[in-house]
């Protein structure tokens, strides 16, 4: 099993959540929320207002985001279904534990409770540069305030 930090769509109550439930994709267990341990931007950008953690390390904010331990297949999906190596690339970063309901090995205990846990997260380092100046988020909602609603693949 992998850990997986999601920020964006794939959050609980946001529009590609299914995807973390669909057994047929691989499996995702709920492990807790989290924020990154370094800022980074997080905007929503491109015409059908997909969320980017732009891996620029101490620009931005804490990203809120939920955390989940993961089976090879699922991995594998998310992989794809985030467009890595190209779109996203998938790097190990430091999440500090905000909420923990995971249960695990001693492994997990430990690494719970000094708060920090390295996890997999999916941002990016390829964007246009004008992309460094869009609005900053710290926390992901579809229909946030911000009125840039994401734009599901089936309705592009």
């Amino acid at each position: 099993m992998a850990r997986v930090f999601v920020y964006g769509t794939l959050k609980k109550g946001q529009p590609n959540y299914k995807h973390m439930i669909n057994t047929a994709k691989g499996l995702a267990k709920f492990q807790g929320r989290g924020r990154t341990v370094e800022k980074y931007p997080l905007v929503i950008a491109g015409k059908y207002n997909i969320p980017y953690m732009l891996n620029i390390p101490g620009t931005g904010h804490h990203i809120a985001g939920e955390i989940y331990s993961v089976d090879e297949q699922m991995l594998q999906f998310l992989d794809e279904f985030e467009g890595c190596p190209d779109m996203y690339q998938r790097t190990l970063m430091r999440i500090q534990v905000v909420e923990w309901e995971g249960k695990g090995g001693a492994g997990e205990a430990r690494a719970a409770a000094d708060g920090v846990l390295e996890c997999f997260v999916y941002s990016t380092a390829t964007y246009p540069p004008e992309w460094v100046g869009l609005p900053y988020y710290d926390n992901y909602d579809s229909s946030g305030k911000h009125g840039l609603s994401y734009v599901l693949r089936e309705s592009r």
